[in-house]
């Protein structure tokens, strides 16, 4: 793949990938100078959203990093070496553990009990992508402590992290006794980890089968791995979010919206289009919609073709949802909001969107849409002033055309 070669990234993470080609020459390591044209770009994209047998590259990848390394690699070896990245390696296997069974049958089949690999599923689904420290932080701790302070815990949130959040302390107890989830089949299968148990508003300690399980070798040796290439990812990547809770152009899904805006549980399956959470609305936009298959449609089922569109780097228009209109509910969750956030991702080949940044709201007018029945319904065009200019190699991106295998 031509950003792989010119960039020397391995991490076969798309999000990665696609940030080198946005970036362009900016990155480009020495003096040389790389010009593609916009159609040449745009089929370059296609091929890092298609990246085909990505199983099959994990696995060359995994055993190029063992014959180099001289030992059976884990993720924080992926990561430390710049090799295939822990996250897409997690989302394909969703442990590591079940992957090592794979490719290492011999040693590690049976090595894991359910229960190790049920924690273990959680915490790769959970905190692996090191988008806020609290969770990660905490397991550091009970890995050599049976118990900590509140006191202890916030003072390291605020000396090491220049975090200062009273709520974070509950809200890291709550995600690790297994209640962020989706829905009652995860609450299910993952109520029963038994990490943490708290004894008052202060103390938190390790439960008993969890130190048990601490004693066996290769369960603490794959807990550690999932803390340490946290931590990583998150001084690499989110530890720039200051005033925020969101680095500006950083990628984020659903899933971490809810996760750092500590949401009882993951509210990923509700957060379409337009999301309120306290005193916080998010905004999300997919740039180019997918048209109808059906002739007797106007638009592809749940995606209306929205005129959402920026108009410069400073000013976005956007589209409420049909039957929106400006006096609804709907809409006053976006105009009383005290902060609005906007999140936009290219196309669905993206599964996550990149963070705009906020914005102000500087127009609002009604209008009319046909519905995929014909019927004529209220929606509200919003014209937003974003707080920050977008990036112009970020913006080109976005509004560049899409080239889908057929164009090809």
């Amino acid at each position: 793949m031509i950003p792989i070669a010119l960039y020397g990234d391995r991490s076969y993470n798309s999000d990665t990938i696609r940030k080198y080609m946005i970036s362009g020459n900016n990155i480009i390591p020495g003096s040389s100078t790389i010009h593609f044209d916009e159609i040449s770009k745009e089929r370059i994209f296609h091929s890092i959203d298609k990246i085909r047998g990505i199983r099959a590259i994990i696995r060359e990848n995994y055993m190029m990093l063992k014959n180099r390394l001289g030992r059976i690699p884990y993720l924080l070896d992926f990561y430390e070496n710049g090799e295939i990245d822990p996250l897409v390696l997690i989302r394909e296997y969703k442990t590591y553990q079940d992957f090592l069974c794979i490719v290492e049958p011999q040693i590690y089949k049976g090595v894991i009990s359910e229960q190790e690999k049920v924690t273990l599923e959680y915490l790769c689904k959970t905190v692996l992508s090191g988008v806020r420290p609290y969770e990660l932080e905490i397991l550091k701790d009970l890995f050599e402590k049976e118990s900590i302070t509140k006191e202890t815990f916030l003072e390291k949130m605020k000396q090491e992290y220049l975090i200062e959040n009273e709520n974070a302390w509950d809200n890291a107890i709550y995600v690790l006794e297994g209640h962020f989830v989706s829905n009652k089949e995860e609450y299910e299968k993952f109520a029963n980890i038994e990490i943490v148990k708290a004894n008052t508003d202060d103390m938190l300690e390790r439960m008993y089968s969890y130190t048990q399980r601490l004693s066996h070798a290769e369960f603490r040796k794959q807990m550690k791995d999932i803390v340490l290439v946290g931590l990583k990812r998150y001084k690499n990547k989110y530890s720039y979010a200051k005033d925020s809770k969101f680095v500006l152009y950083e990628k984020y899904s659903r899933r971490d919206v809810s996760f750092l805006m500590n949401c009882e549980k993951d509210l990923s399956s509700t957060m379409y289009g337009m999301k309120r959470i306290g005193e916080d609305v998010f905004i999300f936009v997919t740039y180019h919609k997918v048209g109808a298959e059906n002739e007797d449609k106007l638009y592809a089922d749940g995606k209306p073709d929205y005129a959402d569109m920026f108009v410069d780097n400073m000013i976005f228009k956007w589209d409420s949802q049909i039957g929106k209109g400006p006096e609804s509910g709907y809409m006053k969750d976006v105009v009383e909001a005290k902060r609005r956030h906007l999140f936009i991702k290219k196309s669905d080949a993206e599964t996550s969107f990149y963070y705009m940044g906020t914005f102000d709201i500087i127009n609002i007018i009604g209008d009319k849409k046909k519905d995929n029945n014909g019927n004529l319904r209220d929606i509200t065009k919003v014209t937003m002033k974003m707080h920050y200019a977008v990036r112009e190699d970020l913006l080109r991106y976005l509004e560049s055309k899409i080239i889908t295998g057929e164009n090809k």
